[in-house]
């Protein structure tokens, strides 16, 4: 019997990029390749990337020169978003030999089948982005435990500091249908939660235009979409990846506080709550608008985790304007921040704007902000130590030990005990460690202590 050839993967990115690398994996492996570790050595490696921050070709350079030092006759392929926005450019990165754009990736096999190894620039098929106009569906599947869903793909909003439309192109959504037999279908892989995924998935059915009047309801919306869901029989949890804020509605918030299944935890990206940014911006809310979601959730869900991204450094934000956005954060009821430090796109308004923030400014108010989420998520931590919360446990990467993390998203940890790993308990939280994560006192499904 011949040896199968072998296939290894590297994913940067966003949970979406996740989802969409195992999808590309099924491929490989219903033409018969076999999947491998990064470290194995493989026949083809697969990198598929990001271009929210202005490490990509740095980070993608990286990652080349790694899978050539495993296998230095490997074929190297790199797909998304940063493939799709400068494909040109990651041609010309020495040992790249094939470069997919957004409307390609899915077909990677057609271009790698029959692709060698050969000195000089990589093959380069990337259309123009509005060629990505259909919806591909995907979801991860890895340690049992967690799948990532996509169900929405692009984005019609026009952020001036974004790339994502240029890279992904229009928004479109998977049908319901789908969406509920891949759920399902992850169902019956003995998985425990589903986390939906997508660029901007409360616009799923196109909710935007919807919402804004622009035209008549014609298809089902993201409240149509979770209600499907929650009926989904094998899956205990369902949780939303991130929401924007005019889009994360009463009637979605409603929902989840009465939801079976859905988990009450809400990422909602703010990246600003200073007005005078926001419209900068271009985000489709202001901050009293925010302000006003978080309240709602926690007037109904005292005990919800909601999780904040801001941007710091974006160009014209004076001191004060940072102090501003600093003091609004400080006083919302929140869990944690993503802070990500602004970074000039090219091709993006942000980039030709006045008042470039030095560098070593970003930084420092970066800091400020991680230093303000590390104190929010202990004290969100705290106020539920003594209390009793569900916890799907997973397999840590502390040796002898295993993590999880509750419905409303509190990591704990806890001596190692195989039959555990993939399993819904309820436990009592009681201390918080060295390492920030909340250890348990006891396991109150089964009695064992923990």
């Amino acid at each position: 019997m011949a040896t199968p050839r072998t296939v290894a993967f590297y994913t940067l990115g966003c949970k979406l990029n996740y989802s969409e690398t195992s999808s590309i994996g099924r491929l490989f492996e219903q033409a018969g390749y076999a999947e491998v570790t990064f470290e194995a050595g493989a026949d083809v490696y697969v990198v598929n990337t990001c271009s929210v921050t202005d490490f990509a070709d740095r980070k993608c350079r990286q990652i080349v020169r790694r899978a050539l030092k495993y296998a230095p006759e490997a074929k190297v392929v790199v797909v998304g978003c940063y493939a799709q926005l400068k494909p040109e450019e990651i041609a010309n990165i020495p040992g790249v030999d094939l470069v997919l754009g957004a409307a390609e990736k899915f077909r990677i096999l057609d271009y790698v089948d029959g692709l060698s190894k050969a000195p000089g620039k990589g093959l380069v098929h990337a259309g123009q982005v509005s060629e990505a106009r259909e919806f591909v569906n995907a979801f991860s599947f890895g340690d049992r435990t967690r799948s990532f869903l996509k169900v929405q793909d692009g984005c019609d909003y026009k952020c001036s500091f974004c790339t994502i439309p240029l890279a992904r192109g229009r928004s479109r959504s998977d049908t319901v249908e789908n969406v509920l037999a891949n759920a399902r279908r992850i169902a019956g892989m003995g998985v425990k939660e589903i986390v939906l995924t997508g660029v901007n998935i409360g616009d799923f059915g196109n909710g935007t235009e919807v919402i804004e009047g622009a035209k008549p309801k014609k298809e089902a919306l993201f409240i149509d979409l979770i209600r499907e869901l929650d009926g989904v029989e094998g899956i205990e949890r369902f949780r939303i990846s991130s929401i924007e804020p005019n889009l994360c509605t009463d009637e979605v918030i409603e929902f989840v506080a009465q939801s079976k299944r859905f988990v009450p935890h809400f990422h909602m990206p703010l990246q600003s709550g200073n007005n005078k940014q926001l419209k900068e911006m271009r985000r489709r809310y202001r901050r009293e608008l925010y302000a006003g979601r978080v309240y709602k959730i926690k007037a109904l869900m005292p005990h919800a985790c909601i999780g904040v991204d801001v941007i710091v450094g974006f160009p014209g934000e004076t001191e004060e304007d940072f102090l501003e956005t600093y003091r609004f954060l400080n006083a919302l009821d929140i869990a944690y921040l993503h802070v990500f430090t602004y970074s000039e796109r090219p091709n993006t308004p942000a980039m030709e704007m006045e008042g470039a923030v030095d560098m070593e400014e970003r930084r420092r108010r970066n800091t400020m902000l991680t230093i303000l989420s590390d104190k929010k998520r202990r004290y969100f931590y705290e106020q539920h130590l003594g209390q009793v919360r569900e916890v799907l446990f997973e397999h840590s990467k502390t040796p002898g030990m295993i993590s999880g993390f509750t419905d409303n998203y509190i990591r704990i940890e806890a001596t190692l005990d195989e039959q555990l790993a993939n399993s819904l308990a309820h436990v009592e939280l009681q201390r918080i460690n060295g390492n920030g994560l909340v250890e348990i006192a006891v396991q109150r499904k089964t009695g064992v202590s923990v």
